[in-house]
């Protein structure tokens, strides 16, 4: 039986991974407010009637997280009305050009030589570890704009699944949502209906076979411990999630109110 998408939310043709993340509960018995923060893979191949449905969700911001080579391998955003578009690469600006166009290649050889044995899920976790330690200030300035004006706003990265799933998870942390419905949010992400389309230029059998998918499903894959690599790094750095938001992200306790206030029941 084919899993049916809720009605709430619209499987939208030419954007992967979209959703509302309004109703995860948090510690203290609130909810994320619906209608006031998104998550998505990339708007750069919205159909008009996508455009129209993200025209109506009333957006204040989306946060573009791709770096210069997925805006060139993918286009730019679509414009949407009266929205404020905020680029933050959370990634180098050239990061994974040469990689990208290896896996569109199908290149078993030099696929093999990145990915087997495990250095698939490793480059993944790295990734992971880089973003919280080494992107502060991205996501100090995420959290400040939501706690302000920003919303409703719309993470998007070129899958929705790493650098928006980091982001979002780091503002549910801020919001105070439960550890496990963070996870299972970011889990999301694997449903067949939201996973990033790799658009191949070869045309060789081999660009499709089952090892090259399976060498590539680490990258594609949302896994458990990508995310609890990013709870573990934060604990590590700074001890615990209080002092990664005050020391590492300089959001006060009463910028963490202001944030709950526009984003919570």
């Amino acid at each position: 039986m084919t899993q049916q998408v809720p009605s709430t939310e619209p499987e939208l043709t030419g954007v992967r991974n979209f959703r509302d993340v309004g109703g995860l509960p948090t510690v203290d018995g609130r909810r994320v407010r619906h209608g006031v923060l998104f998550r998505s893979g990339h708007l750069a191949h919205a159909t008009d009637e996508d455009t129209a449905f993200l025209a109506s969700l009333g957006l204040h911001t989306v946060f573009d997280f791709r770096n210069a080579a997925d805006q060139k391998l993918e286009g730019p955003d679509v414009e949407l009305p009266g929205v404020l578009n905020v680029n933050l690469p959370l990634s180098d600006p050239a990061d994974g050009a040469e990689f990208w166009k290896m896996v569109r290649d199908g290149d078993l050889d030099q696929l093999r030589a990145l990915l087997d044995d495990g250095k698939g899920a490793g480059r993944m976790i790295a990734s992971y570890r880089t973003i919280i330690k080494h992107r502060t200030a991205e996501h100090s300035r995420v959290l400040h704009a939501l706690a302000e004006d920003s919303v409703p706003a719309l993470m998007h990265c070129a899958a929705g699944k790493d650098r928006a799933g980091l982001s979002i998870a780091i503002t549910l942390l801020a919001l105070g949502v439960e550890r496990a419905a963070i996870v299972a949010d970011y889990l999301e992400s694997n449903a067949k209906h939201r996973r990033y389309k790799v658009h191949r230029s070869s045309t060789s059998a081999s660009a499709y076979s089952p090892e090259v998918m399976e060498l590539l499903s680490p990258l594609f894959d949302a896994r458990a411990e990508y995310l609890q690599t990013a709870f573990d790094t934060v604990e590590e750095t700074w001890g615990d999630v209080d002092t990664y938001l005050e020391q590492g992200l300089k959001v006060t306790p009463q910028t963490r109110e202001r944030l709950r206030e526009r984003l919570l029941d």
